[in-house]
């Protein structure tokens, strides 16, 4: 592809983050780094770390690959099942190094993802542990701008929500679609902000959603997400609801986000 060009017509903009360039050809291009696994074609990135290891504990992984940066290796796992491969690594935290992740795992020659982790809510009334799906989100974060124009939100693949929720229904478990916020400082979560993004139909807060569904959307590729309800933050005082502890939940996103992969 030689769309080099488009880069020299950008234009200067008031803001950086609306200077998006359409080019398909970046300097450093995962697909000319990273060798292809075509063994794997799905791959679940799950944010439990805890779940991850207790499935290498029981023998389930293997390691086929190795991706991470400056603070540590994530490795690439084979989950076998049936006869079907299915890649699992541990989801990093923000957007950018999700998104750079993201666009590694898709230079292997991965085209079906989904994302399980949890998040915040920005309403008291969803408990603990309940099944979210995004539909969209709100891109409060920087990442998602180099991949897509410029907007206030970006939506998820309407397939790949109907192929989730069907999942979850098969199995009888409560579920709730929802908008969720984006956003790249957790510590700037402030009561005006969260009242102004509930007041848009935010019902969740997180930092990597946005920038997943724009690289999916840039990319071609099919991806999809499985949250639970963490920590409340609707009120004027943090409530942490020790919502990181639920081990059964976190196991259980794991697997129903692997069954919908192999489903997309």
């Amino acid at each position: 592809m030689t769309d080099a060009p488009n880069s020299a017509q950008l234009e200067r903009r008031e803001l950086p983050l609306l200077e998006y360039d359409p080019s398909h050809s970046a300097i450093i291009e995962p697909a000319n780094l990273i060798e292809p696994l075509p063994e794997i074609q799905y791959c679940v990135l799950c944010y439990f770390r805890d779940v991850i290891a207790q499935l290498k504990e029981r023998g389930l992984l293997t390691e086929v690959a190795k991706h991470g940066s400056e603070m540590g290796e994530l490795p690439l796992y084979a989950i076998q099942n049936g006869r079907c491969q299915v890649g699992l690594i541990q989801a990093p935290v923000g957007a950018p190094f999700a998104a750079a992740i993201l666009d590694e795992l898709i230079a292997r020659g991965i085209g079906k993802f989904m994302v399980c982790g949890g998040c915040g809510v920005l309403d008291r009334q969803i408990t603990v542990g309940h099944l979210l799906v995004p539909y969209g989100a709100v891109r409060d974060e920087g990442t998602s701008y180099h991949y897509l124009p410029s907007s206030r939100e970006v939506g998820a693949d309407p397939a790949v929500i109907r192929t989730t929720a069907d999942v979850l229904e098969a199995h009888g478990y409560p579920y709730q679609l929802i908008k969720t916020w984006t956003t790249d400082a957790f510590y700037r979560e402030t009561p005006a902000k969260v009242a102004l993004r509930r007041s848009e139909g935010c019902l969740t807060v997180e930092m990597e959603a946005a920038a997943y569904l724009a690289v999916a959307s840039f990319r071609a590729v099919q991806l999809g997400m499985i949250l639970y309800a963490g920590d409340d933050v609707s009120g004027e005082q943090w409530d942490h609801r020790t919502w990181q502890n639920r081990s059964s939940v976190r196991e259980r996103v794991f697997w129903l986000a692997l069954e919908t992969c192999l489903k997309l």
